[in-house]
């Protein structure tokens, strides 16, 4: 069982960064998979970026390709998303997922994640 929760989330303007964090909790971490959704009002659930517990392995959304990357604290039991030039479009609550069936190739299905967290508000102003 892995227990995980966000946080970072803000304001920020247009062209700026956020870093956003996801501590996780259980025995299985080492072998957990974990990625990083997004949901904007009235718009379903959708992927943002993975990494397989591996440390190594990264899979990213085309829309955040070359602005965000993700990465893994192991020692910390904690993933990051750290999230450069951002754009209003980038407006969401950021959601942290852990995979932990022994994938360490992340998936984009919701389905494939049995835990969440509940979320942390990222808000991007023009």
């Amino acid at each position: 069982q892995v227990q995980v929760v966000e946080s970072g989330g803000g304001l920020v303007q247009a062209g700026g960064s956020l870093r956003i964090s996801c501590s996780a909790s259980g025995r299985a971490w080492s072998r957990t998979t974990m990625g990083w959704f997004r949901q904007a009002p009235r718009k379903e659930r959708e992927f943002v970026a993975g990494i397989g517990y591996d440390s190594i392995t990264t899979r990213y959304a085309d829309s955040v390709k070359g602005r965000f990357a993700i990465s893994r604290d192991n020692a910390k039991n904690t993933v990051y998303l750290h999230m450069n030039s951002l754009k209003p479009e980038d407006t969401a609550i950021y959601y942290c997922a852990a995979d932990s069936s022994g994938r360490f190739d992340p998936e984009r299905d919701t389905s494939m994640y049995a835990h969440w967290g509940r979320g942390t508000q990222v808000t991007v102003s023009s």
